[in-house]
């Protein structure tokens, strides 16, 4: 249920020729929400413009300052009547096309810890001039609410000026740039060259930006600047750390349906931007640093994409956050999302959480967007930000019947360390509490031809090791981000790690996630230090630990928990030869699982025994 309250007009702030304030209309508020508003729902009355905005950086090098493109959609009001309002924005660099096909992606076919080989260059993006709007994205359902709507290009895209760097500190000032220009502080122009200033006299100066995907990044990228007059975001999927993005645990992965990609062929399948610039930009940005810094060799963590990771810049966000995510995303993982709600909870700024159990992309309920920025925004006293702090949508439920939730993950939510039993080729057992007899080292042989999905069907295998629990006897809830300790060894220098957690027995003709509870990767390389890879020596165990993707998720009684470990996942890891052998020591492996109820719960639902 959403908090309401009582219906009434904002006072608008006028400019020095504004009528009489008894002759203005205003932005109209009813149960806590900006209802849309007859005098500004004709489009035919709006006022859509374009200009472009002086930042603080010169990214293409030409000696000038970089401007950035922008578009303004506001009711008409804003001039008839010296109306202010604040403003929705939306940043991206999508907006002015995408280089077509996936013939420039890395291939990913070879060996782990080898030198890749050349990759193709990408098609050149036809250069689109496209002005007003360059998107109607938002105007639709904010502007007759009584809102403005700004979209701009990110640099080196479309009509703004730089180069694009995917993450790089430009990304970061762009829209930064243009909050300042809408509260006064920076300057506009008419053209990209030009004198003639534009100004935003019709901004209350007042910000929230949201998005999806790289559309949602940004909005974080922007409040990691501190930036005044942001005042509430909404990310949607956003990637909030791109070494988190194009790797896990030190171990080179592709985001899911993307094989092959990485930081630079996200650059060229955006770089969209101003023809004359872009050979510049390819060789400073895409060709040295990038080429240089990204390391699909290691796969290790290094300054370069330190600076691209917002996670460690959370503490300068002023900006009131609503994030969202679906537990479901393999494109860009959950875990982008709920560390950074997690971060911002100990940092004590103002955050909420919306997930769900979909896929890639799904914003939160439009009631409760609408609440966040009426009340950020505008001020209206809704309740908003003593709502709970978490939504979740359970299993089955439509997008925008989200449960409510004092907290991410649920408070009640415990770790149950769950340990390995013998038999892993077949079904080893997967028990809440250790034996006294050794359990000793089980072994798999890497065959990137079978896919997870079959490996986690298949009643015996070679290529996995599969550990199960007791059929559930009742629901089990899972909530938090299940943690893997294991102590590994392979035959080889370097060696893929991919671990899923599944619900079984598996649904034949089911979709995929309706199994898959979550997963993770890792590179045993990387068991001592993120940033430097040692070499594996033939047959020497390596600790390491590390989460898998965080979930919340209710398993339904008649189904059993699997650890499936195995090598390569042919999805998101580089795919070598057949025959890398993995060892496995059980008696030093354990999962610490999230369960809401803890150990109580589990042996609820499993039957077992606690001693």
């Amino acid at each position: 249920m959403w908090l309401g309250a009582a219906a009434v007009a904002i006072v608008p702030l006028f400019a020095s020729a504004a009528p009489a304030q008894s002759e203005t209309v205003g932005p109209v508020f009813k149960d806590g929400m900006a209802q849309v508003v007859p005098e500004f729902k004709d489009g035919k009355n709006w006022i859509q413009h374009d200009l472009w905005v002086e930042t603080e950086f010169d990214s293409d090098g030409d000696g000038k300052l970089d401007r950035m493109h922008v578009d303004v959609t506001r009711p008409g009001q804003t001039d008839s009547e010296g109306l202010r309002v604040a403003v929705i924005y939306e940043t991206s660099p999508y907006y002015c096309g995408i280089a077509p096909g996936e013939n420039f992606f890395w291939d990913t076919d070879h060996e782990v810890g080898a030198k890749p080989p050349k990759r193709d260059d990408a098609p050149d993006i036809r250069f689109t001039k496209r002005r007003v709007p360059m998107s109607r994205s938002l105007i639709s359902t904010w502007v007759p609410r009584g809102f403005a709507v700004v979209h701009s290009a990110s640099p080196g895209t479309g009509m703004s000026q730089g180069c694009v760097t995917i993450g790089g500190e430009n990304e970061e000032l762009a829209p930064k740039a243009v909050i300042d220009w809408l509260n006064g502080r920076a300057r506009g122009f008419t053209t990209p060259d030009g004198d003639e200033l534009v100004e935003a006299y019709w901004s209350t100066g007042k910000v929230g930006m949201t998005g999806t995907s790289y559309n949602g990044t940004l909005p974080l990228a922007a409040a990691t600047t501190g930036v005044e007059g942001l005042e509430a975001i909404i990310p949607d999927a956003p990637n909030t750390s791109y070494y988190h993005y194009y790797r896990a645990n030190g171990l080179v992965r592709h985001p899911g349906g993307y094989m092959g990609e990485d930081i630079d062929v996200l650059y060229d399948f955006v770089n969209s931007g101003d023809p004359k610039f872009r050979k510049s930009c390819n060789k400073t940005v895409r060709d040295e640093l990038m080429n240089e810094n990204q390391d699909r060799v290691t796969g290790d963590y290094n300054d370069f994409w330190h600076s691209r990771n917002y996670r460690e810049r959370l503490g300068n966000v002023r900006a009131a956050v609503l994030i969202s995510h679906g537990f479901n995303d393999w494109n860009v993982m959950p875990d982008h999302s709920v560390d950074v709600y997690l971060k911002l909870k100990e940092l004590g700024k103002p955050a909420m959480a919306y997930l769900h159990q979909g896929g890639h992309g799904g914003p939160p309920a439009p009631e409760l967007m609408n609440k966040w920025f009426s009340h950020y925004l505008y001020g209206v006293d809704n309740g908003v930000e003593d709502l709970p702090r978490a939504w979740i949508v359970r299993e089955g439920a439509g997008h925008t019947d989200a449960t409510a939730y004092a907290d991410y993950p649920n408070p009640a939510s415990q770790p149950v360390s769950l340990h390995l039993r013998k038999g892993g080729n077949s079904q080893g057992a997967l028990k809440a509490f250790s034996s006294s007899e050794r359990q000793g080292v089980e072994k798999l042989v890497d065959d990137v031809k079978e896919s997870g999905t079959k490996l986690a069907k298949a009643g015996k295998s070679k290529h996995r090791l599969m550990y199960v629990s007791e059929e559930l006897t009742a629901p089990l809830h899972i909530s938090g981000a299940p943690r893997l300790k294991v102590r590994i060894a392979a035959n080889k220098k370097a060696a893929n790690l991919s671990v899923w957690l599944v619900a079984l027995p598996w649904e034949s003709g089911g979709h995929i996630n309706d199994n898959i509870i979550t997963r993770g990767w890792a590179d045993p390389q990387n068991a001592e230090s993120l940033r430097e890879s040692k070499p594996l020596k033939r047959g020497k165990f390596v600790d390491l630990e590390f989460n898998l993707q965080p979930d919340d998720q209710i398993i339904p009684a008649g189904q059993r928990l699997g650890l499936m470990i195995f090598s390569s996942d042919r999805d998101f890891t580089l795919l070598p030869k057949a025959g890398t052998q993995l060892s496995i020591d059980l008696d030093a492996t354990s999962l610490q699982l999230p369960v809401v109820g803890g150990l109580t719960a589990f042996n609820a639902a499993t039957g077992m025994e606690s001693s």
